[in-house]
């Protein structure tokens, strides 16, 4: 990996401290290499806060990712409301800033424990650097609370690091100053390629079958909804020429939404959420992706994966665009024709399974830190307003 110019890696009063907040595999996934890039250059001193809002799953991931987080607020608590997990992240965050004074703080996406690193930060005068900053749907019930996150942390952030044009063109839309928003592509392509480099993952599904990957997690399809594409998913099962891989969320909801429906058919392989390698290796080896995850809707199209989209909206319409997804909603006989088709038709599939991704060339962390460095040099940088 190509790391930022030697010649910002000095610093008059010593390393940056860059606080990265993260609770979430997603976070932890995206923001790895860019603290791999901080822990290579002298120039930075990170210091890493795990807010524990996935804390079984996260800290796997963190130890295959080689990131250590010196701090764990471990804030969960079962079927808790997000006011409660809301108030209870930003008073533990405030606390950790307000001892360690770092000179930014770093989060990234749109979960809950992004928008309380923002707020802490702001409220003890730290500027904020948004990782994958400017994804919209316009519509604050969906994704929820994600899309309201991200509005909220783009009225907080002094840097915004944007995976594409469109979304750099969002912020622009909502009065970000130019000089504030920087295009980088997203970390999850850097951190995927690295992923696959190191060759440490096996595929999960059981079978030679064609094989078809499942990620389900939203707050807004659990329930009804989530049953409902239970019932497609395991209609696909009954074709007896694929295999269905469902990894679960570790979500009390949405293991009582999938599970009644999926037990037990012996075409359908229910497993633990999978380590980062052997998820990435997985990825490589499907042939058909349907998921409400963002991040796998930016990672699939890097591997040539046909990518259905299960979610009534996008903020990643370029995947979409560039003909690798297609935004297919949740309802059942939608989902179900159009996976069919992609099953049948060998010249539908192979029109989607061009490897052509929008979100990046994997050099999106060291863009990132070089900014970083670059602006924490200027003695003026660090308090700009994120706003005129």
């Amino acid at each position: 990996m190509s790391m930022p110019d030697p010649a910002l890696n000095v610093l008059a009063d010593g390393p940056i401290r860059a606080m990265v907040v993260l609770g979430t595999r997603p976070e932890a996934i995206k923001l790895a290499p860019v603290v791999r890039a901080m822990n290579a250059s002298p120039a930075f001193d990170p210091i890493i806060v795990n807010s524990g809002q996935h804390r079984e799953m996260l800290l796997p991931m963190l130890r295959t990712l080689g990131i250590a987080a010196g701090t764990d607020l471990a804030v969960m608590r079962d079927r808790q409301r997000l006011s409660e997990l809301t108030g209870r992240l930003v008073n533990a965050l405030d606390a950790v800033i307000a001892d360690r004074r770092p000179d930014v703080v770093i989060v990234q996406g749109d979960t809950t424990t992004a928008l309380c690193g923002a707020l802490a930060a702001s409220y003890e005068r730290v500027p904020v650097a948004h990782v994958e900053a400017g994804l919209r749907t316009g519509n604050l019930a969906n994704p929820f609370p994600e899309e309201l996150n991200r509005q909220l942390i783009g009225r907080i952030a002094r840097w915004h690091f944007t995976p594409t044009a469109r979304a750099a063109a969002h912020l622009r839309a909502e009065n970000v100053p130019d000089r504030n928003i920087i295009t980088t592509g997203n970390t999850v392509i850097d951190n995927l390629h690295w992923m696959l480099a190191q060759d440490e993952g096996k595929p999960a599904f059981r079978t030679d079958l064609r094989r078809v990957l499942v990620t389900l997690h939203r707050r807004e399809s659990q329930g009804a909804g989530m049953r409902e594409l239970a019932g497609v998913l395991r209609r696909l099962a009954d074709r007896g020429d694929c295999e269905v891989l469902l990894p679960l969320h570790k979500s009390p909801a949405v293991r009582e939404s999938l599970v009644p429906t999926l037990k037990d058919h012996p075409a359908i392989t229910i497993c633990e959420p999978l380590d980062y390698p052997d998820f990435a290796a997985t990825l490589a080896a499907c042939d058909l992706v349907l998921t409400d995850s963002g991040g796998v809707q930016e990672e699939a199209p890097s591997l040539g994966k046909p990518v259905l989209v299960l979610r009534a909206t996008t903020e990643r319409p370029e995947a979409v665009e560039a003909g690798v997804a297609r935004l297919v909603g949740t309802e059942p006989a939608h989902v179900l024709a159009a996976a069919t088709r992609l099953l049948d038709d060998p010249a539908e599939r192979a029109g989607m399974a061009r490897a052509v991704n929008p979100f990046g060339d994997g050099k999106a962390s060291n863009r990132i830190v070089t900014t970083l460095v670059r602006d924490c040099l200027r003695p003026d940088a660090l308090f700009v307003p994120a706003f005129d």
